[in-house]
């Protein structure tokens, strides 16, 4: 057995015999690049754009394109640093992972700490809005039994396997790409035979809009967006030769859903070109209903509705894999760290996280997106960190192409993840830094008082 730190990918261009067929830990390498970008692109859901249109283009005073795009230049740095760890370390984990074999099992705890503050709950905000949705659409039956049959139904397919999830996915984008392409369609329809257009109108906004403080401040909004490309590093151990397909597929999963999302944006507001709405919350159905009237409003909603529920299912076996690496190297309970014999799922952290995403049924959106926004700026930043810390100082990669890769661009990376604390509410600090605490108080208890070493991942391969 030798580390991961240790092993080499073979010159000959073949696979090691742990990233064939199944890995050294028991997973079973079944992901491809194809694979692992749908389980991003689902994560994200494509249709999110909409569920915060409303705030962001009244925020940008209707430059929403402009927010979009600048975001999308934030997220690319972090992603890339994320597939340069994921080279290093194609490992679950994540963030935790990345830390804990750059910094040692202290930050690395804290690390997956933070970052399990920000998978846990981004589940819950699935089911929240799948319950809003369909108890508007039937008002009969009350939003908590649709969100108990989702939570039912989403656990069950992560029990069976990555292979279901990656499956059901393949339906949700497919309803999801239908609907952009109907929606595109009739809006450019409409918008061409307008008269007079002004096709630099998303990035300039509506009268009176200026400054560039609002893009900014709209774009750290969007940024929690493109929280894909993170989920898709945690299932380096189910993919295919994960070295390359790992950092391959981050990268195409956040150009590709920053590409959606500003093209969205951009027909969007040419089709309605407003700073402000009726219902601001509403405001998807305003600008749907431009495009289509009630029927694409009906189909929308269906769609929507898929989304959530494939955002559900591909958060819920990212948060799993995390929960059983942690188990794995004994900071969790070992009862963590196990995979069922039949299914090689992680059974355990799948229904812990089912029972917490229960909580969806006496919180608010308000509150669960405060703090996932707190953990995901910690995971971005460390990882950021992380690239410099292993390839520049302790690998001493540090010729030209080393200054570049392994401290410019990260360095980048992270001063661009530290504008982005400052766009956090104090509701977001407060609750952030009291999770932070407990996790700092557990971590007391577990190394007796920080008298024994921190427990860490011994991440090997056969």
């Amino acid at each position: 057995m030798s580390s991961a730190s240790d092993t080499q990918t073979p010159t000959d261009g073949s696979r090691p015999a742990s990233e064939a067929g199944r890995a050294g830990n028991g997973w079973r390498r079944v992901l491809g690049v194809p694979s692992l970008v749908l389980l991003g692109l689902v994560y994200m859901v494509p249709l999110t754009i909409f569920s915060t249109y409303g705030i962001v283009v009244e925020l940008t005073g209707g430059r929403l394109s402009a927010a979009y795009a600048a975001a999308l230049v934030v997220m690319l740095f972090t992603a890339r640093s994320y597939g340069r760890m994921a080279q290093a370390f194609p490992f679950a984990g994540s963030a935790y992972t990345y830390a804990t074999r750059s910094f040692g099992a202290g930050l690395g705890f804290m690390a997956g700490w933070s970052l399990l503050l920000d998978y846990l709950l981004l589940p819950m905000i699935n089911y929240l809005l799948i319950g809003i949705y369909l108890n508007a659409a039937f008002p009969a039956v009350p939003a908590w039994l649709f969100m108990v049959v989702s939570i039912a139904a989403v656990t069950a397919l992560n029990i069976l396997g990555i292979t279901a999830v990656a499956r059901a996915n393949f339906v949700v984008v497919g309803l999801q790409a239908l609907f952009i392409v109907l929606f595109v369609g009739l809006a450019w329809a409409s918008v061409s035979g307008a008269g007079k257009l002004d096709l630099l109108a998303p990035f300039t906004g509506v009268d009176g809009a200026e400054g560039f403080s609002p893009i900014l401040a709209g774009s750290a909004i969007l940024c929690l967006s493109y929280l894909g490309f993170d989920a898709v590093s945690t299932f380096a151990e189910e993919a295919k030769n994960p070295r390359r397909s790992i950092p391959r597929a981050i990268m195409l999963t956040t150009v590709l859903a920053g590409l959606i999302f500003l093209g969205l944006a951009y027909v969007s507001h040419l089709l309605l070109p407003v700073g402000t709405f009726t219902n601001t919350d509403a405001a998807a159905i305003e600008v749907v209903g431009a495009a289509g009237g009630n029927v694409l409003v009906a189909f929308f909603t269906a769609a929507y509705i898929a989304g959530s529920l494939g955002s559900a299912l591909t958060s819920q076996a990212s948060v799993s894999r995390i929960i059983y690496s942690m188990g794995r190297g004994r900071v969790l309970p070992a009862v963590f760290g196990r995979l069922h014999p039949r299914w090689g799922t992680p059974v355990v952290p799948i229904i812990v996280t089912s029972g917490i995403s229960l909580l969806a049924l006496i919180l608010d959106l308000t509150t669960v997106s405060s703090l996932i926004s707190f953990g995901a700026l910690v995971a971005f930043s460390v990882v950021n960190l992380s690239v410099i810390k292993h390839y520049f100082i302790d690998e001493k990669n540090r010729g030209a192409k080393g200054l570049l890769h392994n401290l410019l661009l990260p360095g980048v990376g992270f001063v661009l993840t530290l504008w982005l604390w400052t766009s956090l509410s104090g509701l977001s600090f407060s609750l952030g830094l009291s999770w932070a605490a407990l996790g700092l108080v557990y971590l007391a208890c577990l190394t007796r008082g920080f008298r024994r070493p921190t427990p860490h991942l011994q991440l090997e391969e056969a």
